[in-house]
């Protein structure tokens, strides 16, 4: 036990060394579980799992019982990935925490495999002021039971499912509700929820997820909740977030929410981030009135609206005099110039307070069209961006275009990753693939001689030349071992976590609500620019020491994979990859290297993978058995093909995956099958094991879908970005 104990310290603390004995007085020198402090036993103690602390750590002695139930450790419990927490333990971990009577906050967000039963015994930890049950299974009846308990609570997140009714909330979980400042509600189903009984929220967050259709193709609609209640008028609200899955339903049912901002707009409002997505968001008339109202008290947070509910004079109102820590502009083309004027020219009043930007899309036009330089990002735009904002810690600029172009007229104009390199203090990045490369060959390449106005327009530019369609042929003309770009940025900004390089074209296989499309798989309109980025850029990103999270995706330039290996050589503590669509989508020439790079990542606790013609064959299980970490999986491939034997194989190896999604080719038959197989032979042991193998491009595809934990769906299986989203408030 002392050596446990010696080693988790060691890796807690790696800047201190160990002390070196000699061989004779080891034994005497040699420091044992009771020579240690309680306080340097409670710093050990912080970093184990509540499972392990309260069911293994307390029973080893009376000292360590009483430090594990110290209220250090557990005034703040979260189970949420703890998946090895089948229900007779977390029943036997909520009653221990129960007669500690020191936990304030207990989150078992995304916890979908325990019983409702289970997840009402929270109710036992009556000082519970903060409540997170996201994900987990509770009727109403339940829910009612449980806030009748818990008269403290003031922060509560739960989901709306399908056969939600309010009338069954007795009085005494009214009362709970009417005294919360906080609440999250994942609906699923068109309904209010319990906001009509949160009288004096000051915090709602809000996540649409309902299909357009039911299960029997049924539409739904929204026409029922008319007359159902009244929403509260938000007196008390300042924050207020919407996230919503795609489908009309959403935008409608959010349109409802936000009915009353029509008529009074909360005084005290100080974070409004709505996400919509699609092209084409519903209008809302009254945003251009709570922009108004945003800029006049000068104390707005965060801000996040689609495209179509405000114009640049709005935006300038909203942001003018205040001093925001989040923005997001993602899929806003029009407002491009407004956004960096009130950030570079004093609109914004302390651009310093600014911790996360997106950016995403806000240069992006149709593919199909013809682009211009207008349409391009600024080194120098960003230089000035860096300069004001330098406390940035995550930027988001995907679906953008940057082409540098090494050409000896334009001055000696710095790349754009060498602007990039001057935010000091960022943690994750999201980039399009064509920002990376260092240029084309500029002799077979037209260049755009219009002349265009100088004025400081954002993020304008000096004409170059347009875009160019990726065609096979262009693969000669292209400069891409040339790395000088991304070695400035990797200088400077070597603490990176998360980095997310994403070609401008690229476009998931998997949907969210609707079937797979058939669509050809060649990379139309992919820029020539993403072709640039190969190996060589891969192999660079060795520089990034802490990096934990790596997403690849439309990297047509990736032949070999030979970069994987060498990144993955040395950063030994990658935690989360996601791969897709790399090298030629017409065969899978990185095989081996992918094979190479999956036995040296040792710390992998979740892969995606999605590539045309993948082949999860015995060698690549064999390979992915080296991540004894790893969790999470998800494989997706139109026409790739599998090894039932050798996933069977796989999962018996790696004990601790519970996520295993895959979405290729082969028949209904043989998915269905293998799925029934893994669990039966796993579920037992694994009750938070989620097995879903489907045709990727069946009609059914959409249903099955819908059956998978929002908490897996959104973390892994489909494709999205991480990097600027709309935060929890507590990242504020």
């Amino acid at each position: 036990m002392s050596w446990t104990v010696t080693r988790m310290f060691e890796d807690t603390h790696p800047q201190i060394e160990p002390a070196v004995c000699d061989e004779d007085t080891m034994s005497s020198t040699s420091v044992g579980m009771s020579d240690l402090s309680d306080e340097i036993l409670l710093c050990i103690l912080r970093h184990v799992p509540v499972c392990d602390l309260l069911r293994n750590v307390a029973n080893v002695c009376q000292k360590l019982y009483i430090l594990c139930h110290d209220k250090t450790l557990l005034t703040s419990v979260s189970l949420s990935e703890e998946y090895e927490a089948e229900d007779l333990l977390v029943r036997y971990i909520l009653k221990e925490l129960a007669i500690s009577n020191h936990v304030q906050s207990l989150s078992l967000n995304g916890c979908y495999w325990l019983a409702g039963s289970t997840v009402e015994l929270s109710a036992r930890c009556r000082g519970v002021t903060h409540l997170d049950v996201t994900g987990c299974r509770i009727s109403s009846l339940r829910l009612s039971r449980l806030l009748s308990s818990l008269s403290l609570l003031r922060s509560f997140a739960f989901d709306v499912r399908p056969g939600f009714n309010s009338a069954m909330l007795s009085s005494e979980a009214v009362g709970s509700l009417s005294r919360l400042s906080e609440l999250r509600q994942t609906l699923l189903t068109p309904s209010y929820g319990v906001v009509p009984c949160c009288a004096q929220l000051r915090k709602l967050m809000l996540q649409f997820d309902i299909p357009d259709v039911t299960r029997e193709g049924v539409g739904v609609c929204c026409q029922l909740m008319v007359g159902q209640s009244s929403v509260p008028h938000y007196q008390q609200l300042e924050e207020f977030t919407a996230r919503l899955a795609p489908g009309e339903v959403n935008q409608t049912l959010l349109l409802l929410y936000l009915a009353v901002f029509s008529v009074h707009v909360p005084k005290r409002l100080k974070v409004f981030l709505v996400s919509i997505p699609g092209p084409n968001p519903a209008h809302w008339p009254a945003a251009p009135s709570l922009a108004k109202s945003l800029g006049q008290r000068g104390d707005l947070e965060a801000l996040q609206l689609p495209r179509s509910w405000l114009d640049s004079l709005s935006l300038k109102r909203a942001l003018e005099g205040n001093s925001p820590k989040h923005l997001s502009f993602s899929r806003c083309p029009a407002l491009w110039p407004q956004v960096f004027e009130s950030l570079l020219e004093g609109g914004v009043k302390d651009v310093m307070q600014l911790i996360s930007l997106n950016l995403s899309g806000i240069n992006q036009v149709l593919y199909s069209e013809c682009r211009s330089a207008d349409d391009q990002l600024v080194p120098g735009t960003m230089s000035r961006l860096a300069a004001g904002c330098s406390r940035i810690k995550h930027l988001n600029l995907m679906h953008t275009h940057y082409h540098h172009e090494n050409s000896p007229g334009l001055g000696g104009e710095t790349h754009l990753c060498a602007s990039l390199a001057k935010f000091r203090h960022l943690r994750s990045l999201t980039l399009p693939a064509c920002a990376l490369s260092d240029g084309l060959n500029t002799h077979q390449i037209s260049t755009n001689n219009k002349s265009h106005s100088p004025l400081f327009l954002g993020l304008r530019k000096p004409p170059r030349m347009g875009l160019q369609n990726y065609k096979p042929d262009l693969a000669s003309s292209l400069s891409g071992d040339s790395t000088s770009g991304l070695t400035q940025l990797l200088a400077g900004c070597p603490a990176l976590e998360t980095l997310e390089v994403i070609g401008p074209g690229f476009v998931s296989a998997l949907p969210r609500l609707e079937p797979c499309t058939r669509a050809s798989v060649e990379p139309r309109g992919m820029c020539a620019w993403a072709r640039g980025v190969g190996d060589a850029h891969l192999a660079a990103l060795e520089a990034l020491p802490r990096l934990r999270r790596l997403t690849l995706a439309g990297l047509p330039g990736v032949l070999r994979g030979t970069g994987l290996v060498q990144l993955t050589r040395q950063c030994s503590d990658l935690q989360v990859l996601s791969l897709a669509n790399m090298g030629s989508l017409k065969t899978m020439n990185y095989t081996p290297a992918l094979l190479e790079t999956l036995k040296q990542c040792t710390q992998l606790q979740e892969l995606r993978l999605e590539q045309p013609y993948l082949n999860a064959n015995a060698s690549f299980f064999e390979a992915l058995s080296c991540c004894s970490r790893l969790q999470r999986l998800c494989l997706i491939s139109r026409s790739g093909t599998f090894d039932p034997s050798a996933i069977e194989t796989f999962m018996e190896r790696c004990c601790y995956v519970i996520m295993c999604h895959i979405f290729m080719g082969g028949t209904l038959v043989a998915c269905r099958t293998l799925q029934k197989t893994l669990l039966d032979r796993f579920k037992h042991d694994r009750s938070a094991l989620s097995v879903v193998i489907y045709p990727l491009q069946h009609e059914d595809l959409p249903t099955v879908i819908r059956d998978i934990p929002l908490t897996l769906l959104d973390r892994i299986t489909l494709f999205q970005s991480h990097v600027a989203q709309p935060p929890h408030l507590s990242q504020l």
